[in-house]
């Protein structure tokens, strides 16, 4: 029997802890989940609480708007700490591991947002980085069933990491070549450009030139180093198609299957795939 067989033939994982009431089931699935209509319309609102509050936290860097509104931004900042505060307490209440939640990305995202509001009773000025709450954002695609940008997301960043060797030996090539044509191009200019009085300013140069980015604040005059200057900007362009060609080959050996928006409530994982029946990480039940 293979492990996966073993993890979903124990019962015991499968069943939700005894004492787990179901009035706990009921917010789970209000909170964590998007199938229902119930479930939206709590993600919603939290999006909404989420683009609010930020706006807010904006505005508040505006000297003439803080002047004039002082009081009603402090009044507001809480409003939101308070309501994000029973949101994270009810997420940990109605899963069946709260450690896995607490340790997660979102636990982690959503415990930072809240945290900079109490840490300003004791430290002034760490209210800013309340803009944190805007990495809670992510959840939309999981609010609006677009598991398949969510997918499409996972394909990107799997075909990443399987291309990372070769992108790393691509970047290793681009820095040995800034270097040496940083150094030429110091050789050539120095004694009668004044911006090029250094290499590691010559390979700011080149780096510059070679990624089309052109600012155009430093530049060749001499015939030479313009010479050498259009063949870094040819290569530019050359090079370019380079990481794009080498991520796009393993897009195209991908192959995943789509996945929906339910969350393990003993895990808390997400992006499962739409027939499974059981978490892909500790067997729960879905």
């Amino acid at each position: 029997m293979s492990p996966i067989k073993d993890i979903f033939d124990n019962t015991e994982i499968k069943k939700k802890p005894e004492g787990f009431a179901p009035h706990r089931q009921k917010i789970h699935e209000i909170i964590f989940e998007a199938e229902t209509t119930a479930g939206r319309l709590f993600d919603v609102m939290l999006l909404i609480m989420i683009f609010s509050s930020i706006i807010v936290l904006m505005l508040e860097t505006v000297p003439r708007y803080y002047a004039a509104h002082k009081h009603i931004f402090y009044v507001l900042e809480w409003v939101y700490t308070i309501f994000f505060t029973i949101e994270y307490l009810l997420r940990i209440y109605c899963v069946y591991r709260p450690a896995y939640y607490i340790k997660s990305f979102f636990g982690v995202i959503d415990l930072l947002s809240i945290l900079p509001s109490y840490l300003t009773i004791f430290i002034p000025g760490m209210h800013s980085l309340m803009i944190v709450r805007g990495l809670r954002l992510l959840r939309v695609f999981r609010i609006f069933k677009l598991d398949s940008f969510t997918e499409q997301g996972n394909i990107i960043l799997s075909a990443i990491i399987e291309s990372r060797k070769k992108l790393a030996i691509f970047a290793v090539t681009i820095i040995i070549m800034v270097t040496i044509f940083g150094s030429i191009m110091y050789l050539i200019e120095r004694n009668v450009n004044p911006n090029f009085d250094s290499i590691p300013r010559c390979i700011y140069w080149a780096i510059v030139t070679i990624t089309t980015v052109g600012y155009g604040d430093i530049s060749p005059i001499t015939s030479f180093g313009q010479f050498i200057a259009s063949i870094i900007m040819l290569m530019g362009y050359i090079i370019i198609a380079v990481p794009t060609g080498i991520v796009t080959s393993s897009i195209m050996r991908e192959d995943k299957n789509s996945m929906n928006t339910i969350t393990c409530p003993n895990c808390t994982k997400e992006g499962h795939d739409k027939d499974a029946k059981y978490c892909d990480r500790c067997g729960n039940s879905l």
